[in-house]
């Protein structure tokens, strides 16, 4: 087969996968719009290229996985709801890249954080040839946020803690929200906003999410 016609097989595959997720009830076009631009396969390892836009999630290394596309787009979504912009975005588990990279589409900036080293040097690897300058990563720990760069209009966490830290709660601005998973055997979204003088959660779906580490390795 070609490289022409693999790039062919690719691009029909990823509009598959946005057909899917369309038929599995994601509404906002803006998020279908993200996932149909970002070629998935470019952030996994070259074996699995022919599985990247399968509704799975696949495997990194270092016991990471790059998240399914179905959660990806239903956690942006959701952060979404009502016609909210994105803003300013802060992602705990960059892992590969590639929410970043979809984020990159919805939010004005995004920065990206990542505990384990030789995953970030990954993602900046494979960001590299798609020149998004909004998108900044950090080797950091995930569980403290970046109060450098703190407040945030959006905080969305790739990995499920046991309880929502208090310190990415605090970098949240006025009117933000943060998604997050929650549970150790069992797992489920949560939504926290910020309101002036309270935080309102919310659960959600039902997920599995690698557990949400401290420090960096």
């Amino acid at each position: 087969m070609s490289s022409a016609d693999v790039t062919l097989s690719l691009t029909r595959a990823r509009g598959r996968m946005v057909e899917r997720l369309r038929t599995a009830g994601i509404r906002d076009e803006g998020v279908l719009a993200a996932m149909q631009a970002i070629p998935r396969h470019q952030f996994v390892e070259e074996a699995l290229g022919t599985r990247a836009y399968e509704d799975t999630a696949l495997p990194l290394g270092f016991q990471q996985t790059i998240s399914q596309p179905f959660v990806v787009a239903r956690m942006i979504e959701l952060l979404r709801a009502g016609g909210r912009p994105l803003g300013k975005t802060l992602e705990i588990g960059a892992g590969c890249g590639y929410q970043a990279a979809v984020l990159s589409r919805l939010a004005t900036d995004v920065y990206a954080l990542e505990r384990i080293a030789p995953l970030l040097e990954r993602a900046k690897r494979n960001l590299r040839p798609l020149r998004l300058p909004n998108v900044r990563l950090k080797h950091a720990d995930g569980t403290v946020g970046l109060a450098a760069e703190a407040p945030f209009d959006t905080i969305i966490v790739a990995a499920a803690a046991a309880s929502v830290p208090m310190q990415l709660l605090e970098q949240l601005a006025e009117g933000g929200r943060l998604i997050i998973p929650v549970g150790t055997s069992e797992q489920s979204l949560r939504m926290i906003e910020r309101q002036p003088q309270r935080y309102v959660e919310s659960k959600l779906d039902a997920v599995r999410f690698v557990p949400l580490l401290p420090g960096v390795e």
